[in-house]
């Protein structure tokens, strides 16, 4: 597998794309370590559903956006980034400042899916992020993928997975989700950019109100800067929090 990376700059920001017109990630030059789309802000919305990560796997690097995100602001966490496309990994590098740090950062150059199936891993969260230059994820979309993932959690563990809406109905995808996840999952409404983030949990229930998540998006972004707060008000429009509390 290999394609033309293509690194571009406008208006303050650099996109990595592949060979074509889809964004592959993005960083705004001045503030590398935020998340610039909105899509990997959503993501991060699984942070307010458990303690502190300490073990995450990502699934697809891209312009490493949630990975530096991850690596500043949760310092005793331990990260595993799977890149099927070692370009990738070398245009993080030189273009979208990817911390090196073998000790809390583990860089494997290989098939996502392959990983997980052959993983005995427990990961606090596992973040799948991974398409090709024509916005495919392969196995990436598959039952036996998201069963594997389902078992490579930990008993606090959730799943945050990047859809694509613009140029195909997900509904097949979500429905292998919600199998492989016995119904505990949810799925925020597309961004405008088309893309639709979907939640999955295993093992403790999540049970929150929704006024303690809006505590917890505020103690987040006065850490962090990032406001998860717009983001939970979408959550609240999916109609999926009953009674003013979340469940998964």
């Amino acid at each position: 597998m290999s394609f033309p990376i293509d690194i571009r700059e406008e208006a303050g920001v650099r996109t990595l794309l592949f060979s074509s017109e889809w964004i592959q990630g993005a960083m705004r030059i001045a503030r590398p370590w935020n998340l610039e789309l909105e899509y990997t802000r959503e993501m991060m919305a699984s942070l307010l559903l458990r303690d502190p990560p300490r073990k995450v796997l990502l699934i697809g690097l891209g312009a490493a956006s949630l990975t530096k995100f991850l690596y500043r602001h949760y310092p005793l966490a331990h990260l595993t980034v799977v890149e099927i496309e070692a370009a990738v990994v070398a245009a993080a590098s030189q273009f979208f400042k990817l911390p090196e740090d073998p000790e809390r950062l583990n860089l494997v150059i290989g098939d996502g899916a392959e990983y997980v199936l052959n993983s005995k891993g427990n990961f606090d969260l596992i973040l799948v992020d991974g398409f090709d230059e024509n916005a495919h994820s392969g196995a990436l979309e598959t039952l036996p993928f998201y069963q594997a993932c389902r078992t490579c959690l930990s008993n606090e563990g959730i799943m945050s997975v990047n859809l694509l809406t613009r140029s195909r109905n997900p509904d097949a995808i979500t429905a292998r989700i919600a199998e492989a996840f016995d119904d505990r999952m949810l799925q925020f409404p597309s961004c405008e950019s088309g893309n639709a983030i979907v939640f999955a949990a295993s093992g403790e229930p999540v049970e929150i109100s929704l006024d303690h998540l809006k505590a917890c998006a505020r103690k987040l972004k006065e850490i962090t800067g990032l406001n998860l707060l717009p983001t939970l008000a979408r959550l609240i429009q999916t109609g999926t929090c009953l009674n003013n509390r979340l469940i998964l």
